[in-house]
């Protein structure tokens, strides 16, 4: 049976509000000047979401915002990359989350809002929308309480509809980790963590113990590993590509989320797992050729166009 959406994302909603060329991180009772500002469009989900459908997939993504201004901003920008927003619900007793961050050099610090992600739950997905896409992708589950309880019902019923499915958990700003990989981890067919939370999620020191803790319930785990590349652990193989890299980088807010953009892409084209892992990789570097998560990723063209331009390459 066709499908509708290639990739269906339930996951949390915030804008960003990006403050760069800062002199030093804020101290209490100080106040400093930021040299740029810029408001875009946040959150984990969203940007994989937005930089996804770019890519050429058809996404719909289920949430909640507020019925506000920013609520009305996140509608928007999903809108304009084409993302069906229709089972976003717009709750009117709710604040649109928001993070501020902080950029100084290369040091990054966040203050997140949850506001509306708060409040949304599993049971607030339908069953239809899931049925009637390809493939699952779920982010930042510890900014969502009522996600994160009932998160393997979720993936169950993915994979009773027939989707592949793909989960980056992201940080959890408690640092409890309080989540049963060896019960979800069966349902997920590629766990995409950062190499700092896997190594905290399984209380590992490196990635080979982090690894063999999951060796018997992952199926396939992509660790992130910034500028030295990426690595695919699946069966018994192991695949590492290096990181491309951009020596005029603007700043590095989504990178991950683009990352996981460019592997999906090609994961449900059936590419191969090194396909996968460069074309994450070259999508990671080019969206810290832009300010913020998904400004480097205006349309397919322009996409090719900087990636020539910038990195040499075809795609």
């Amino acid at each position: 049976m066709q499908k509708q959406y290639d990739i269906l994302v339930v996951g949390e909603l915030n804008v960003d509000l990006i403050l760069n060329q800062l002199p030093s991180m804020p101290v209490v009772g100080k106040e400093i000047l930021a040299g740029q500002m810029n408001l875009g469009l946040g959150s984990s989900s969203a940007i994989f979401a937005s930089n996804s459908s770019s890519l050429g997939a058809k996404v719909a993504f289920a949430g909640m915002v507020g019925d506000d201004m920013f609520g009305r901003y996140i509608l928007e920008q999903l809108q304009a990359k084409s993302v069906d927003t229709s089972n976003i619900i717009q709750d009117a007793e709710q604040k649109t989350g928001a993070t501020i961050v902080f950029n100084q050099g290369e040091d990054r610090a966040m203050i997140t809002h949850q506001g509306a992600m708060s409040s949304f739950g599993v049971n607030q997905v339908r069953e239809e929308l899931i049925c009637n896409s390809r493939h699952l992708h779920v982010s930042s589950v510890f900014l969502q309480p009522l996600i994160l309880k009932d998160i393997v019902n979720l993936f169950a019923k993915a994979k009773i509809c027939g989707l592949t499915t793909s989960l980056d958990m992201q940080w959890d700003p408690a640092e409890k980790w309080d989540i049963s990989l060896k019960t979800l981890l069966p349902f997920v067919d590629v766990f995409m963590p950062n190499e700092a939370e896997l190594l905290a999620v399984t209380k590992s020191r490196e990635i080979s113990d982090a690894i063999a803790k999951l060796r018997q319930v992952a199926k396939m785990v992509v660790v992130k590993q910034g500028v030295r590349g990426s690595t695919a652990f699946f069966k018994n193989t192991i695949h590492r590509v290096d990181a491309v890299l951009n020596t005029e980088i603007v700043d590095a807010i989504g990178a991950g989320d683009s990352f996981n953009a460019g592997f999906i892409s090609k994961f449900i084209q059936n590419s191969s797992i090194k396909t996968c892992l460069e074309y994450g990789s070259l999508m990671g570097a080019l969206n810290t050729t832009s300010a913020g998560g998904t400004s480097a990723f205006a349309s397919y063209e322009e996409i090719k166009k900087t990636i020539k331009q910038k990195f040499g390459k075809d795609i």
